[in-house]
C-alpha cells in the first residue's frame, strides 16, 4: 500500500525552480504529462508561490535550496535566469536531485563543465532543455535518416524568421553579456536541431551577427556556416525583427504547434510602443509569468494544439533524398516521388521532454540532451558570436555526435 505522500511507480515527483515565462511555456506539458507530479516550487514572488501551492496542492519555497532539500522532490526543473543555472545545479546536485535545466545551459564553457562535474560527483542525471531538438518532427526525421534509405546526410538548411526581439524583455535579456539576444536565447534551438540531424561532431563555425536596432541593444539576427566531422555542412539563419515570418511556410502553424494567421502582423512591435521605460517593459513581461491569472485546471482543459512544436524551416539534403520536417510530419523528396510521413497530433505538448527525463531517471535509458551534449551547443553559440566579432572561422573543441541509446 502506498503511504501518504507517495506515488505509484513510474511517476516522477518534480519540483520547479522559477515560475516565470519558461515555466509558463512548459506548464501545458507539466500539467498534462501522466508521468509527472508537480510536488513543489520555488520563486521569489510570494503571490506566485502561494498560487502554485493552492493550484497544485504542493509545497512552495522561498529559495531554491529549500526546494532541493524537500524530500518529496525527485528531480528539479531549473527555470531561473541564465546566470543562476550553475549555482542552482550545484545546489540540486548537493541534495541528490536529478536536474532538467533550461537552455542555455550556461553562458561560458567553464560553467557548463562545472555543472557536468557537479552532476557526475553526485551521481545524478543532468538534462538540458527544452530545445526544439526534442520535437517529434525532428526526432522522426532523424529516425528516417537512420534507416539508410536516403543515404548519408550531406547538407542541412535551417531558416527561422520571428518577432523574438520585440517580445517583452527584462533589461538583462537585451544585454548580450548577460545572456540576452538571439545567440543565447534562440540559437541553441537551431544549433541543436542541426546537430541532431547531422549526427556527427561539429568542427568549425563561420558566422555573422547583427545589432540592427540600437534601441534593443543586442543581436537580433545571425547567419552561420557549420562544418562537421564527416563532411556535412549546414547553414543556420535566424532573424527576430518581426517582419517576414517563416510560420507562413508551415501553413501558419506557430512555434508551439498552435494555429496562427497573418492578421497578427506587427503585434509585438505595437505592444511595445506605449512602453516608456525598462521597468515598464519588465512589468509587461511579468504579466505573462505564472500567477493568479493562470489555473492548472484551465491549462489541462485548454484545447490541444493541432500540431507539434517546430523551429522554422529545416531541409536535410541526403545523398538520394531531401527531408523536410514540418509541424505535422516529414515531407520526403526522392528521385522518383514526393510523399508525406504524417505524425498524429500531440496528446501532450512537448511530451518528448518529460519522456526523456523520466526514461533516464526511472528506466536507465541513456538521454540525448546531457550536459556534454549541451556544452557542445553552448560552444557553437559562443563561437557564432566570436566569429562575427573577429570575422574569422572558429575551430570547435568540445563537440560530440549522437550517443548510442541503450537501457542500463
Amino acid at each position: 500500500m502506498l503511504q501518504p505522500g507517495m506515488l505509484r511507480p513510474g511517476i516522477l515527483r518534480l519540483g520547479v525552480a522559477g515560475l516565470g515565462r519558461a515555466f509558463m511555456l512548459m506548464l501545458p506539458t507539466l500539467a498534462r504529462h501522466p508521468r509527472i507530479h508537480l510536488t513543489a516550487a520555488a520563486d521569489p514572488r510570494v503571490d506566485a508561490r502561494n498560487w502554485f501551492a493552492r493550484d497544485f496542492g504542493a509545497s512552495a519555497h522561498a529559495t531554491v535550496e529549500s526546494l532541493c532539500a524537500d524530500p518529496a522532490v525527485d528531480a528539479v526543473y531549473i527555470a531561473t535566469p541564465h546566470h543562476m543555472h550553475l549555482e542552482h545545479v550545484r545546489i540540486a546536485a548537493a541534495y541528490g536531485k536529478h536536474v532538467l535545466v533550461e537552455k542555455p545551459m550556461a553562458l561560458a564553457i567553464p560553467d557548463c563543465q562545472a555543472m557536468i562535474e557537479a552532476a557526475k560527483a553526485a551521481g545524478i542525471h543532468l538534462l538540458v532543455g527544452h530545445s526544439h531538438s526534442y520535437d517529434l518532427p525532428y526526432l522522426r526525421t532523424r529516425a528516417l535518416i537512420d534507416t539508410g534509405a536516403f543515404g548519408a546526410v550531406r547538407m542541412i538548411t535551417a531558416l527561422n524568421f520571428t518577432d523574438y526581439l520585440y517580445r517583452p524583455r527584462r533589461p538583462e535579456e537585451l544585454d548580450t553579456a548577460q545572456g540576452g539576444g538571439s545567440l543565447f536565447s534562440q540559437a541553441p534551438h537551431q544549433v541543436e536541431v542541426v546537430r541532431l540531424l547531422a549526427g556527427s561532431p561539429a568542427r568549425s563555425v563561420r558566422a555573422s551577427a547583427g545589432i540592427w536596432d540600437k534601441a534593443r541593444g543586442t543581436e537580433g539576427a545571425y547567419a552561420a556556416h557549420l562544418t562537421f566531422a564527416d563532411g556535412v555542412f549546414a547553414s543556420l539563419t535566424y532573424n527576430g525583427h518581426g517582419r517576414f515570418d517563416t510560420d507562413a511556410l508551415h501553413g501558419w502553424i506557430g512555434e508551439l504547434g498552435q494555429q496562427r494567421g497573418p492578421d497578427g502582423y506587427g503585434d509585438a512591435r505595437r505592444r511595445l510602443r506605449d512602453v516608456q521605460s525598462p521597468a515598464e517593459e519588465a512589468a509587461l513581461k511579468n504579466r505573462r509569468a505564472y500567477g493568479p491569472n493562470v489555473s492548472a485546471a484551465d491549462v489541462r482543459a485548454a484545447p490541444l494544439p493541432p500540431a507539434h512544436n517546430h523551429f522554422g524551416m529545416v531541409i536535410v539534403s541526403c545523398e538520394s533524398g531531401d527531408l523536410r520536417p514540418m509541424p505535422n510530419g516529414v515531407e520526403i523528396f526522392t528521385n522518383d516521388e514526393r510523399r508525406f510521413d504524417a505524425l498524429p497530433p500531440p496528446d501532450v505538448p512537448r511530451a518528448e521532454v518529460i519522456d526523456e527525463l523520466a526514461g533516464a531517471i526511472l528506466h536507465g535509458v541513456q538521454p540525448l540532451h546531457t550536459g556534454e551534449w549541451s556544452l557542445a551547443t553552448t560552444e557553437v553559440c559562443i563561437a557564432i558570436l566570436q566569429s562575427s566579432t573577429t570575422q574569422s572561422e572558429v575551430t570547435l573543441h568540445h563537440q560530440i555526435g549522437l550517443p548510442e541509446r541503450r537501457a542500463a
